[in-house]
């Protein structure tokens, strides 16, 4: 980094993805410090701060972006309430690193977009964390290199096991379910590693009668000369892994998306029944995501991924609700 000032950081609202991943990425950091958290209830954020080594607690989240002191708005609220939020931070003059999906469909994209050119200077930014980490580095030049021939596919799962009634992901008017859930990110890599968009989409889902959100997601991205794959599930057995098929190798990424913290990221490559295992360094990704939109914002720098790739993933994953219902193929 060329510009160094230490940012400051503004937390909207006491989840717990800010708890236990971002918060301690943000404190880690060399770029970034935590300054408030805001809770719709005082006395919850000001626990809250305390729990978390956080300086200052706010009884709204509105009295968080009036705060002049706040570079840097975290929105990891509910889905629904993605957009408003990022839409008025955005007013208040703040950058934004909002969490997955950044809204509940390609219209709602299309209005943070409208919103945020008319502040061209400020850096909003899509919370796909995995991106940051260096085995997805490492991953991109080995295709690139010719490492595994063409690829011909890739296949991707992420799954997880949660019937928990009062869990937002279990709540669909406020945009949950698998596909918004965890389908982003099997759609987000695709998309990284070819480099490119795709023509056409067909999806499946297996809808929980109960919760009335998708539990099960099949789709197939067709991106013309290479198709894709993924399933995902929020009520199997935990697991994720993406895996490419090249004219001479294969790849495989048996942690893509969350990395356990006792476990080096390792890529897989084959040749027939000759294996080698690429190790890659141990990090918190989320460390290098925070890092990464710092530097963007001290150093006047792109926004690292930016609001054009959040409406590219929400378009495909519109087509995949689409072609479920339409049971047929849907042209993006």
């Amino acid at each position: 980094m060329t510009n160094s000032k230490k940012l400051k950081w503004g937390i909207l609202s006491t989840a717990n993805i800010a708890k236990g991943k971002l918060i301690p990425a943000i404190h880690a950091s060399n770029s970034s410090m935590v300054y408030g958290v805001a809770s719709r209830n005082l006395a919850q954020a000001e626990k809250f701060a305390q729990e978390t080594n956080i300086p200052n607690a706010f009884g709204s989240y509105q009295a968080l972006l009036d705060d002049p002191s706040i570079d840097i708005i975290y929105n990891p609220l509910p889905n629904h309430l993605h957009v408003p939020w990022t839409i008025k931070a955005i007013e208040a003059g703040k950058h934004v690193l909002c969490e997955k999906p950044i809204g509940l469909d390609v219209a709602e994209v299309e209005q943070l977009i409208a919103v945020a050119d008319k502040h061209p200077q400020l850096k909003i930014m899509e919370a796909f964390m995995y991106r940051f980490h260096p085995q997805w580095t490492l991953a991109k030049q080995l295709i690139e290199a010719g490492e595994i021939g063409t690829v011909h596919t890739i296949d991707a799962a992420f799954t997880f096991h949660n019937v928990d009634p009062e869990n937002v992901r279990n709540m669909p008017n406020i945009g949950g379910g698998g596909m918004m859930d965890i389908g982003c990110y099997c759609i987000s890599a695709t998309r990284f590693l070819l480099g490119k968009e795709p023509k056409k989409v067909m999806g499946s889902l297996v809808m929980d009668t109960n919760f009335g959100v998708d539990k099960h997601a099949n789709a197939i991205l067709d991106f013309g000369d290479v198709k894709t794959s993924f399933f995902c599930s929020t009520q199997s057995e935990s697991s994720q892994r993406v895996y490419i098929v090249g004219e001479t190798g294969s790849l495989t990424i048996e942690y893509p998306f969350y990395q356990p913290d006792d476990c080096q990221a390792e890529l897989t490559v084959r040749h027939d029944q000759v294996k080698t295992v690429h190790k890659v360094e141990n990090c918190d990704q989320y460390v290098f995501q925070v890092d990464a939109l710092a530097n963007a914002v001290n150093n006047k720098l792109a926004t690292p991924t930016p609001l054009t790739d959040a409406l590219a993933n929400m378009k495909v994953i519109d087509g995949i609700f689409a072609s479920d219902k339409k049971q047929n193929w849907v042209v993006l």
